[in-house]
């Protein structure tokens, strides 16, 4: 097969897994203004942002060939749970002969996940497939790691642009990593590039932290949230999301007696403010503003699509909730007609708050 994915985050550990089985893997290209473009011609103007970015991604890597995408589903109330079936249904409305494998989870179709994993699989054996996922799962655990530890670690960099310099690097050695022994030069290797980036010195006092929290796509991706890992970072904020494909891998497919995931306790925390999954990250985005404050963070910033639903219900909770921990939240709405300037005054406003907060020269 000639595949594709969606492109959201460290792309590195979707391409490895399908390497790993023989297939041809074709990256799309990292979403830009053209692919905005494309997916807000050819998707239903109701649709959510990220509905539209995948639309445009998809037509990309149609256009380079590909006759297969592998994609997830999604579940609850959530629109998400149609959109591989309206993708596909467009894409065919387009011309392109292309097969789009949605992976639900395994408990609502467990005969079609079948289905969907036998051909991912080809003709290789059950045995190779697990020890495929096996080193992929290692090494989406690794790279995590390391995702962390750049963001953290950024605002203190003595030559500016050396921490982004950095990861890229980092990408391409895990990109280069076939086996365990290759994953393990790949992280000793990534350890000497982080160690060898020169820090400023910076009091404990002064540190400002910054959790993301929101729908899963703009808080992953990027090129469509204005990069703004990258751009709290040079406002001098350690930065942490609340998702992070290694820990969504944990909480959604590992077994629950295998492995406890903070997830979890993130859940139990949101409870008070939202009983039930209601689609989305919304439960997760109101237990992780809570997790934040408990863990010590200045702020939070809330990303979500405009007009998501879940997120619509998140955001109105979100003020009850600064209020009740004494934690200042920004709501961010994104979507394709987003003012990228305007955003960036306010995150500059909300982070000048914050410092003055901290420094005892305001008082919220």
């Amino acid at each position: 097969m000639k595949v594709a994915f969606p492109y959201m985050g460290t792309v590195v550990v979707y391409k490895k897994l399908l390497e790993l089985l023989g297939h041809e893997v074709v990256v799309p290209p990292r979403p830009s203004q053209k692919t905005i473009d494309l997916g807000v011609k050819y998707s239903p103007e109701f649709a959510c942002f990220p509905f539209k970015v995948i639309m445009g991604s998809y037509i990309e890597a149609c256009e380079m060939g590909v006759d297969t995408i592998v994609t997830s589903g999604g579940h609850g109330p959530c629109r998400a749970g149609f959109y591989g079936e309206i993708h596909k249904r467009i894409l065919h409305r387009m011309g392109y002969d292309v097969d789009v494998i949605i992976f639900d989870a395994i408990n609502r179709d467990k005969d079609r996940f079948i289905e969907n994993v036998k051909k991912v699989k080809g003709k290789n054996s059950w045995f190779k497939l697990a020890k495929a996922i096996k080193f992929t799962y290692d090494l989406l655990q690794q790279i995590d790691i390391f995702d962390k530890e750049v963001h953290r670690i950024k605002p203190y960099e003595e030559i500016p642009g050396t921490v982004d310099k950095a990861w890229q690097e980092i990408q391409k050695e895990f990109d280069l990593a076939y086996d365990k022994k290759q994953l393990k030069k790949a992280v000793d290797r990534s350890r000497e590039i982080i160690n060898s980036i020169r820090l400023k010195k910076v009091d404990e006092r002064e540190k400002i932290r910054i959790g993301i929290v929101g729908e899963i796509f703009v808080v992953m991706e990027p090129s469509i949230n204005m990069e703004i890992e990258k751009v709290l970072g040079e406002l001098g904020c350690e930065v942490e999301r609340s998702q992070y494909l290694s820990e969504w891998v944990d909480f959604n497919l590992m077994p629950s007696f295998l492995k406890k995931t903070h997830e979890e306790e993130v859940l139990k925390k949101g409870e008070k403010y939202i009983e039930i999954i209601i689609g989305g990250h919304a439960k997760q985005t109101v237990g992780f503003i809570v997790d934040f404050k408990d863990r010590g963070f200045d702020g939070v910033i809330h990303l979500m699509p405009f007009a998501c639903l879940p997120e619509l219900v998140s955001q109105s909770i979100i003020p009850k909730i600064s209020k009740e921990h004494d934690i200042p939240v920004l709501t961010l709405s994104i979507d394709e007609q987003t003012g990228k300037a305007n955003n960036l005054t306010r995150i500059e406003a909300f982070i000048d708050l914050i410092r003055n907060k901290k420094l005892g020269k305001f008082v919220v």
